[in-house]
């Protein structure tokens, strides 16, 4: 009677869909994973951080280099579209000028 029958299971897993509801499930479970695959890689880093330090000293060396490179090539993607975007704006400000010197125009004349 103590026993886990598999239409408790039917019923528990309905349950959860009811109150999470369909949609909710799959992004919940992809977020679990994720973290569960960081706490093995986090575990599985400090048991070997115990066998040798300087195996982990190297790859914090080697994933400290990685963002600094990534946030340099970011910033200069930035950088260019800034440039783009500044280049493009002063098109568009010398587009206007001769209509808004001949909008003022007739306005002084009147």
């Amino acid at each position: 009677m103590g026993a886990l029958q598999p239409w408790h299971l039917i019923i528990l897993v309905l349950v959860v869909v009811l109150l999470f509801g369909a949609k909710r499930l799959p992004d919940a479970a992809r977020s679990i994973g994720k973290s569960m695959k960081i706490f093995k890689a986090e575990t599985k880093d400090m048991r070997e951080s115990g066998e040798s330090d300087t195996t982990t000293a190297t790859a914090e060396a080697e994933t400290r280099q990685l963002p600094s490179s990534s946030a340099t090539a970011a910033a200069q993607d930035k950088d260019q579209q800034l440039a783009d975007l500044q280049r493009q704006l002063d098109e568009l400000k010398k587009q206007q000028q001769p209509n808004a010197t001949a909008d003022q125009a007739p306005k002084n004349a009147g």
